[in-house]
């Protein structure tokens, strides 16, 4: 007979292993659907700049850099073309207004000068001879009007006695009819001679005055010529300083061509390029400020140039009251200028992680220290000390400031 064997209760060696082996694939499967779904990234924490956030005042300006400028250039071109023969004041020099700096000569000008002045003459001469030949059929006009006004009385008399005789019968009908008709002809003559004589007189007045008037303009024109050869003559356009002179001895000068320039250094100004991120707030009449030696220089943004380029836009700035003694054109000066009013905000300290997220997110320390985690913010305003943060993080909390480009895609960062 088989005998009936009972099945030992407890756990057998067996059951150890698959115990194990169960475990295993539970932290595996851990490790695959939590641990992985992060990426992390370990490193010193000695690495690593970290600030606090922290509830303050804002002061709404930025830090820009400027140069010191003359508070007006004055460009010198050409205004005719000529060789250079003779320089007068070379550059740096302080110099007057009319101050002869160049002298130039032009071939071609002297010939247009001789060419408009033989015009001149024959156009002088031209009316001479005309006033001179209307002068004479004046003369001989009014001459031929007295006569035949002399005459057309005479036979006007004539007639009339004729007339009475002739009603009287103590003439002929025929002598009658001859003085009658010698009389009107005489009449007939003497509106013809007067017509004549006024329509000259109009004529003479006419041309003479567009004589007249022609000949002032080739004198105005002569004028201008001799004006043109005064421009040889290159004069400095104000007081100042000669700050370039782009002409040697014998250099050929263009008509039009730039050859130097005059600063006018009465005053100075700041010019300053701007971040194109500020080109919606930065506005005429702005104030900032100039800081030397302790000692601050109020200034007010005078002008704000549209155009941008390589990233950045110029403004000039111009001093409102006193300026430092021993200002220089191209001196370069750091300046603060105010973009708005002072308020309260949450403060997060500049850093360079700004360049990686633009300042859409962070990494924010825990409170134990160990890590940091990745997180969406929001900020607004900054100026050279601080971002004004608007959303996601709050007073105390301290975050990475330093550059995240070795972070790559992490989103937790491990420190040791």
């Amino acid at each position: 007979m088989d005998i009936k064997l009972e099945k030992k209760k407890g756990l057998r060696p067996k059951h150890y292993g698959y115990i194990a082996l169960g475990l295993l694939v539970v932290f595996v499967g851990y490790q695959l659907l939590f641990a992985t779904s992060v990426s992390t990234y370990r490193t010193d924490k000695d690495k690593l700049s970290m600030a606090e956030v922290s509830q303050g005042k804002f002061d709404d300006y930025i830090t820009i850099n400027g140069n010191v400028a003359p508070i007006t250039t004055i460009y010198m071109d050409a205004y005719e073309g000529g060789r250079v023969t003779e320089k007068l004041i070379e550059e740096g020099a302080m110099v007057k207004k009319g101050d002869i700096i160049l002298k130039l000569e032009n071939m071609n000008l002297y010939e247009q000068i001789l060419a408009s002045e033989s015009n001149l003459a024959l156009k002088q001469n031209d009316l001479r001879s005309t006033k001179l030949t209307f002068d004479s059929r004046q003369v001989e006009g009014r001459r031929s009007l007295a006569t035949a006004s002399t005459d057309l009385q005479r036979l006007k008399r004539n007639y009339e006695q004729n007339k009475a005789l002739f009603e009287d019968e103590l003439i002929s009908q025929e002598a009658y009819q001859l003085s009658k008709e010698n009389y009107e002809l005489s009449q007939k003559q003497y509106e013809i001679i007067k017509l004549q004589t006024e329509n000259d007189d109009e004529l003479r007045e006419t041309s003479l005055t567009g004589l007249d008037n022609d000949l002032a303009r080739m004198q105005k024109t002569l004028g201008m010529v001799y004006q043109r050869l005064d421009h040889l003559n290159v004069r400095a356009p104000a007081d100042g300083q000669l700050g370039f002179l782009d002409a040697e001895i014998g250099q050929n000068i263009s008509q039009g061509q730039r050859i130097g320039q005059i600063n006018v250094l009465t005053d100075f100004k700041i010019e300053a390029a701007i971040d194109e991120h500020y080109i919606d707030r930065v506005k005429r009449d702005l104030s900032a400020v100039l800081e030397r030696n302790g000692t601050e220089f109020p200034l007010r943004l005078r002008k704000v140039y549209p155009e941008v380029r390589n990233g950045r836009f110029k403004v000039d700035l111009v001093f409102t009251d006193q300026r430092p003694e021993t200002i220089r054109a191209g001196q370069s000066y750091n300046i603060r200028l105010q973009l708005g009013e002072s308020s309260d905000a949450l403060l997060l300290p500049k850093g360079s992680f700004f360049q990686s997220t633009g300042g859409q997110w962070i990494f924010v320390v825990t409170p134990e220290g160990g890590e940091a985690l990745k997180r969406p913010i929001r900020v607004g305003k900054q100026n050279s000390r601080y971002y004004e943060v608007l959303e996601g993080l709050d007073a105390g909390e301290t975050v990475i400031t330093s550059n995240y480009d070795t972070f790559g895609e992490a989103e937790r960062i491990v420190l040791k």
